[in-house]
């Protein structure tokens, strides 16, 4: 996607310019992983145009894989982005109808090859609320990934501003027999799965970890997931969240709570979720245990939040500095 920034927090109807740059969640994830050092493909569609091209440079200048990316008709979508500060949220508008992405068709792809030498394949909830072809799409390649053997994880990312909880839920339930990993907030749980915690309100900073305790339990029992995990945000403001996760062994049962971070002032906290994403991936894939791999994604998801754009640029020795506690920002000489 190419995203469009209003500059200096200012608001749509101010903007006379915006800061331009690419991304979208899958991509995120793939140029984390790229950073930490897997060999990663991002597969998709662009048009074949100048803009296509610009989006393909801007994966391969960071080390994301190319080669499954089809040209064709349609434009490459967009989202127009105005960050929020203190108690004024942001707000994303997308322009994405008639995408590249969401008018290709599976035989586009060549799924065996996509696949032959993939340890992991991951999407996001985002892709199949495009259309119904982009929601056949997905089921189509899920299909190929699980007869290959490839872990399969996805980041529900419910969008109101994309499709209805009543059809997130249609598609969405349905995926789920692919996947193995199912990472989450607790907006995605309720409105693409139906699962709720309760007494947990993030708007007034409540967490109630019994609560997403219980729901992780009920997703293990009904679709077998090997691990079931959460980010949980605690909105103070726009400019100031408090950030942890948790986690579910779906065979034993285990429970785990992260160390909780406040990140303040937030630079950018779009893409927060995808750094989060691609964190636990990354430590599965290291042999960490779930808990090292908790512990892994929450900070580098709390780092993403100081960085301006989708991509979350920062290094293994930056992450695993704030795993070891060095949080000061003290200048690096």
């Amino acid at each position: 996607m190419l995203r469009l920034t209003v500059p200096d927090y200012k608001r749509f109807m101010q903007a006379d310019a915006f800061n331009a740059c690419y991304g979208g969640g899958e991509a995120n994830v793939a140029v984390s992983l790229a950073n930490y050092g897997y060999d990663t493909q991002f597969v998709t569609a662009v048009p074949a145009n100048p803009i296509g091209d610009c989006a393909i440079a801007a994966l391969k200048k960071y080390k994301v894989g190319t080669d499954f990316i089809v040209r064709s008709k349609g434009r490459l979508g967009i989202y127009f982005l105005e960050n929020g500060s203190a108690m004024r949220p942001s707000n994303v508008v997308y322009d994405r109808t008639h995408s590249s992405i969401s008018i290709v068709k599976a035989e586009a792809f060549d799924f065996d090859a996509v696949f032959r030498n993939a340890d992991w394949f991951h999407f996001t909830g985002i892709t199949p609320a495009l259309s119904e072809n982009a929601a056949a799409l997905t089921k189509a390649a899920l299909n190929a990934a699980k007869k290959m053997g490839v872990t399969v994880s996805v980041d529900l990312n419910f969008r109101k501003k994309l499709w209805t909880s009543e059809k997130a839920q249609e598609i969405m339930r349905d995926l789920m027999q692919y996947v193995d990993i199912c990472i989450g907030n607790e907006e995605d749980a309720e409105k693409t799965l139906g699962f709720k915690a309760k007494e947990t309100d993030v708007t007034k900073g409540e967490l109630n970890l019994a609560g997403y305790e219980d729901i992780f339990r009920q997703m293990a029992n009904e679709f077998g997931f090997r691990y079931i995990v959460s980010s949980l945000r605690q909105s103070y403001s726009a400019s100031k969240n408090g950030w942890s996760a948790c986690i579910m062994d779906g065979n034993t049962r285990e429970f785990y709570h992260s160390r909780t971070y406040s990140i303040t002032p937030i630079v950018d906290r779009v893409g927060g979720g995808d750094a989060f994403a691609a964190g636990v991936i990354c430590g599965l894939l290291d042999g960490k245990d779930m808990k090292g791999a908790l512990e892994y994604a929450v900070a580098a998801s709390a780092l993403k939040h100081t960085i301006p754009g989708d991509f979350n640029l920062v290094t293994r020795e930056e992450v695993e500095n704030l795993v070891s506690g060095d949080g000061s920002g003290r200048v690096q000489r």
